[in-house]
C-alpha cells in the first residue's frame, strides 16, 4: 500500500513553539514498521517556518511573505536534519522534496516530480515533501500542506491519504469551544454534508497555516482522486500501524472513485490526442496482455507532442486501440522507434526507462 502522511507543524511541535523529538522518534518508528511491512510511505511535513522561528528568536509569526519565506529558508534545513538523524536511527534515509503548485501544474514537472518521488519510495527511501516557501510567489503558492498533501497522494496514485493532527479527527463543532462536540466517524457520501463544511473550524493555535477547513478541502480532493483518506490525533498509541492493519480513528473519508478509474479519466479527457503511435503485431498482442509500449514495437510516429502528453496508439489499419501518457517527445522518439530499450541511452545521451506509454499510463480502448 502506498500512504502518503500529512505532518501539522502543532502535530510536530506537540502543540508548543518548540519541535518535540520525542514524537519525531515515535512517528519514525511506526514508519519503519510500515514499510518493514512492504507499505511505501511519503510525508508532507510542515515544520519549516516554525523551526526558522525558534532558531531566530521570533515570539510571533510575522504577517508578510518576505519575512515567513526567509524563515523557511532558516528553518528547511534545520527540519531535514532532524528527519535524517532520527529516521537514520531506524535505518531510513528521508530525501527533500521541495514543491509549488507551479511544478504540479507543469506538465514535465509534473511528469519529474512524479517519477523521482515513486523512484524514492521503490528504493526505500522516505520523501520529505513541503511547499517550496523559500522562492515561492502568491500566483504559485499551493498556500497549505494539506491540499498539497492531496495533490502529492494524486501525483503517486496513493491508496491511504493520513493527516495526523493535534485533534482526533473532524467534530460536528468545534471541540475546542463546544465540550459536547461529536467525533464524526466516517464520511461515505458523494458529497460531503453543508453542516460538516460549517462545522470545520480555523486553526486557532498560531503554529500552522492550515486547520480543520483545509483538511476536509484536501479529503475532497483526494477522494476524488481515488485515495481513501484519515484525520487521526497524532498522539495515539500506535495510530499509524493500527490504520495501515485497517482500523479507523478518527474520521475516514470514502473514495468516491477508484485511483485507476481517476487516472483512465484523466487520459481519456483530451478531446484531441496531438499525435499517434503506430504500433506493430507484437506490440499489440503485448498490450493486450498487461504490457507496457517499448519502442521496438513503434511503426511510426505522427503528430507534434511533448513529453507527458496523452497521445493514440493505433494499428498498422490506423484503428484507435489505446491512449496513454508518453514518457518520450515526437522528436525522441523519431530517434529510437523501432529500436530495443537497452539502446535508448545510448542514441538520445538520456533515459526516462524503458517505457514509451506505460502500462499504468494507459487506458486500452
Amino acid at each position: 500500500m502506498r500512504i502518503v502522511i500529512k505532518l501539522g507543524t502543532s502535530t510536530l511541535t506537540n502543540g508548543t513553539p518548540h519541535p518535540a523529538p520525542p514524537l519525531f522518534i515515535e512517528l519514525a518508528r511506526q514508519i519503519s514498521k510500515l514499510m518493514s511491512a512492504g507499505h511505501q510511505v511519503l510525508l508532507v511535513s510542515s515544520g519549516a517556518i516554525a523551526m526558522g522561528r525558534e532558531r531566530l528568536g521570533f515570539r510571533q509569526l510575522p504577517k508578510d511573505i518576505p519575512a515567513k519565506q526567509m524563515l523557511a529558508a532558516v528553518g528547511q534545513p534545520r527540519l531535514m536534519a532532524m528527519y535524517e538523524q532520527i529516521f537514520g536511527l531506524y535505518g531510513l534515509t528521508a530525501a527533500q522534496v521541495l514543491l509549488t503548485s507551479a511544478d504540479l501544474g507543469s506538465r514535465l514537472s509534473y511528469l519529474n516530480a512524479r517519477n523521482t518521488l515513486i523512484a524514492l519510495v521503490g528504493e526505500k527511501v522516505v520523501p520529505v515533501v513541503n511547499e517550496n516557501d523559500t522562492v515561492a510567489t502568491e500566483e504559485i503558492r499551493v498556500g497549505d500542506n494539506d491540499n498539497l498533501s492531496a495533490m502529492v497522494s494524486n501525483l503517486v496514485d496513493a491508496d491511504l491519504l493520513i493527516f495526523l493532527t493535534d485533534q482526533p479527527g473532524l467534530h460536528t463543532s468545534n471541540p475546542r469551544i463546544n465540550p459536547g462536540a461529536e467525533l464524526v466517524r466516517e464520511v461515505i457520501t458523494r458529497e460531503i454534508p453543508r453542516d460538516l463544511w460549517t462545522a470545520a473550524g480555523d486553526s486557532d493555535t498560531g503554529l500552522g497555516t492550515g486547520g480543520m477547513v483545509t483538511k476536509l478541502q484536501a479529503a475532497d480532493l483526494a477522494r476524488r482522486s481515488g485515495t481513501a483518506c484519515i484525520i487521526a490525533s497524532g498522539n495515539e498509541h500506535n495510530v499509524l500501524i493500527r490504520i495501515a492493519e485497517g482500523e479507523k480513528p478518527g474520521t475516514y473519508f470514502k473514495p468516491v472513485v477508484t485511483s485507476l478509474e481517476s487516472r483512465k479519466r484523466y487520459i481519456l479527457s483530451a478531446r484531441q490526442a496531438p499525435g499517434s503511435l503506430m504500433v506493430d503485431e507484437g506490440a499489440f498482442r503485448a498490450l493486450h496482455r498487461g504490457g507496457s509500449l517499448l519502442a521496438v514495437g513503434l511503426v511510426l510516429v505522427e503528430g507534434d507532442f511533448e513529453r507527458g502528453d496523452t497521445v493514440r496508439i493505433v494499428k498498422t489499419d490506423g484503428s484507435e486501440i489505446a491512449r496513454g501518457i508518453v514518457n518520450y517527445s515526437r522528436r525522441d522518439l523519431g530517434s529510437i522507434a523501432g529500436r530495443s530499450s537497452d539502446e535508448i541511452e545510448s542514441v538520445l545521451g538520456y533515459h526516462f526507462g524503458d517505457a514509451v506509454v506505460h502500462r499504468n499510463d494507459m487506458v486500452l480502448l
